[in-house]
């Protein structure tokens, strides 16, 4: 075969494949078999090997990259993505309807477009001459992280549009959200539970976490899907309505929901809403909510945006569901951190797309003021559509045989001792031999900040505990290959890795072990102030309250937990085993950094884009400064990321400033606040 012949054939197979991907992935009516259309797509990868000059960056063959990449470049968007007031009523949607027509004039005709609201992850994709040039998360609206190389592992993304090229703008920047269907997300969680990796909570968090991985390769099998919704900008292309942009995008390739409405009034709007309120859960995605847009462009640019949110469009949230079944028991479970936790046991019922049996009921004081009795009838939904809980009870069903809860004095796990915590309601056992927090306090032990014990992680913390082969902590160095090898599905290899991370784990640094011990309000910059205070766990055993008090970052809470956990018996007796197992924590290491931090204590808030919550703590440090995990007065500054809570707003209050992430660098490098 002549070049110019290869070139004809990956051109015809190219055009073939791209049918094939709108027709499965975009319009849901394949046309061939999945062998057939690897058959095409194996055909392609051999003719482009054997004329390597051919490749493309849109062909079919180039979208899962070959090596993972370091890490994400950030980018600036074209058109901000500017996020959305939300809306909970039916008042509140004819308010803003109210609202547009007085900003308009009063006169002029409305209307409106009603689209569901994807419960994922917003992304930016930039064409160029028809071809996909860049693919973005939101990030702070302005700038996000360049994921390109994962975006182009989901089919239903054209890497060229399906125009002719007089339709086809020079420079087009399209909106969509990528989500988790439900039975992908079913499948990856089995299978993370099968590697016994911790399970993501819900399809939204399974397509953020997908979408932050390096490697390209296991994006591409996480069966993430798209819908695209709107054109922020297009070089050449003028629409009239959101309706023609939408229909614009289908026509070019992309994949738009079907389920787009477009209503007269906001009479139709509300019932629109209403109607997907009842059928939501027959989708086999997750939403939670609608979208409501002005349908006419011209009127959407004259009512313009505020600071934070588009005025021509608002999010109709939906109300969580609730539904009434019988409170048949109340069970108190004891966590890893030795918290009594009462356990609604419910008969089964249908709420928000899933069967209920077990609800949650916070705490003794939360009963009580809900008066909520083991035998009432009780009204549950779930909060955020994820978690559980019984909102109230139905006291006109009560027929006087219902009892009233009372939390039990004695750890119903250990039989020991609890305290009442009366900063947070809560009531605690905190021998570190309790075996109900065994499995949490091996996992958090064996976390990477903490141990970092690679092999040990949920199947196997709980193999162990069922087994009997650890009774706290401190049992990991006393195990043996004969013990692991009667676990199931354990084989030689597998016992050796696991015995290998336990050893390799006796002389990580000192502040990593007291992070491990779970000791209560001490997280991981608290255990390297103590580390670098005290310089050894048995200086650290024998400080006192008061010594503990004049640590910068050590308030009286701090040292109270701290003191009492190394009063405890069980945990002389842990200490004992991990000195004689030859755990012996090294000191923690000087970083070479430059202190450009010193006497500089920064708090962390909300999600950045170049570092994690850790990680940017992990700088703060390194650079001398100080992690705060409150904002005071005696706070230098914040970081702030995307979605930064309360954290910002106190911060503002104070006076004191805040940074972006920008800003954090220049501040690492240098830069005073």
């Amino acid at each position: 075969m002549t070049l110019a012949d290869a070139r004809r054939e990956a051109e015809r197979l190219r055009a073939e494949i791209r049918r094939h991907d709108r027709l499965y992935y975009v319009e849901a009516a394949p046309e061939i078999t999945d062998q057939q259309y690897d058959r095409l797509l194996k055909t392609l990868q051999r003719l482009e090997a054997d004329f390597p000059s051919l490749v493309t960056p849109d062909s079919p063959t180039q979208r899962v990259a070959g090596e993972p990449l370091k890490t994400f470049p950030v980018v600036r968007h074209r058109v901000p993505m500017l996020s959305m007031d939300n809306t909970y009523s039916h008042e509140e949607l004819e308010a803003f309807d109210a609202r547009v027509r007085k900003f308009l004039g009063g006169r002029e005709a409305v209307s409106y477009v009603v689209e569901l609201k994807f419960d994922g992850v917003s992304v930016s994709l930039t064409y160029e001459q028809g071809r996909l040039a860049r693919g973005a998360t939101r990030g702070d609206g302005e700038q996000g992280d360049e994921i390109t190389a994962n975006l182009k592992t989901l089919r239903a993304i054209p890497l060229m549009l399906d125009l002719p090229a007089r339709q086809t703008p020079a420079v087009m920047e399209v909106r969509g959200e990528v989500y988790m269907p439900r039975p992908a997300f079913e499948q990856l969680n089995r299978a993370r539970a099968r590697a016994g990796e911790p399970l993501f909570v819900n399809p939204r968090n399974a397509a953020a976490g997908s979408l932050k991985l390096l490697d390209a390769r296991l994006v591409a099998e996480r069966g993430l899907a798209i819908f695209c919704y709107g054109v922020a900008a297009a070089e050449g292309r003028v629409f009239a309505t959101h309706t023609e942009t939408l229909t614009f995008l289908r026509e070019a390739g992309f994949r738009v929901n079907p389920h787009a409405t477009t209503c007269g009034s906001m009479d139709e709007v509300i019932r629109a809403c209403d109607s997907w309120e009842r059928r939501r859960a027959s989708l086999g995605y997750d939403v939670d909510g609608l979208v409501v847009k002005v349908d006419a462009l011209a009127q959407q640019r004259r009512l313009g945006m505020t600071a934070k949110s588009p005025r021509f469009m608002i999010a109709y949230k939906f109300p969580a569901e609730r539904v009434t079944t019988k409170l048949l028991d109340i069970e108190v479970q004891v966590g890893r951190t030795g918290a009594l936790t009462p356990v609604a046991h419910l008969e089964p019922v249908f709420v928000a797309g899933t069967t209920v049996s077990r609800a949650s009921l916070h705490n003794e004081d939360e009963i009580a003021r809900r008066d909520v009795r083991i035998g009432d009838w009780v009204i549950i939904e779930k909060a955020g559509e994820i978690i559980p809980q019984v909102v109230e009870a139905v006291t006109a069903k009560r027929t006087g045989h219902e009892r009233r809860f009372t939390m039990p004095t004695t750890c119903p796990a250990c039989g020991g001792p609890v305290t009442r915590d009366p900063e947070v309601v809560a009531v605690r056992c905190e021998s570190v031999a309790c075996p109900a927090q065994l499995t949490e306090r091996l996992l958090h032990f064996a976390q990477r900040a903490a141990m970092d014990i690679e092999g040990l992680g949920d199947v196997m913390a709980d193999q162990l505990v069922t087994a009997r082969l650890v009774k706290d902590v401190g049992d990991l160095y006393r195990l043996a290959k004969p013990d692991l090898l009667t676990l199931e599905r354990m084989g030689d290899l597998s016992a050796e890795n696991l015995l290998r991370g336990i050893a390799s784990s006796t002389r990580r640094p000192l502040d990593r072990l007291i992070f491990a011990l779970g000791i209560r309000h001490i997280g991981a910059a608290v255990a390297e102030v103590l580390a670098r205070r005290f310089g050894s766990l048995e200086r650290l055993r024998a400080a006192t309250v008061a010594d503990l008090e004049t640590i910068d970052q050590v308030g009286p809470v701090i040292a109270e937990a701290a003191v009492r956990y190394f009063a405890q018996p069980s945990t002389r007796a842990l200490l004992e085993k991990l000195r004689a197992a030859g755990v012996a924590p090294a000191p923690v290491a000087r970083s070479d950094a430059p202190q450009t931090l010193s006497g500089l204590t920064v708090v962390v808030t909300g999600t950045l884009s170049r570092y994690s919550r850790a990680e940017a703590q992990q700088a703060i440090r390194a650079h001398g400064g100080t992690v705060g995990s409150s904002v005071t007065p005696r706070t230098s500054c914040v970081v702030a990321g995307t979605e930064p809570g309360s954290k910002a707003r106190k911060a503002q209050r104070l006076g004191i400033r805040i940074l972006d992430e920008s800003a954090f660098v220049a501040l690492l490098k240098g830069a005073r606040p």
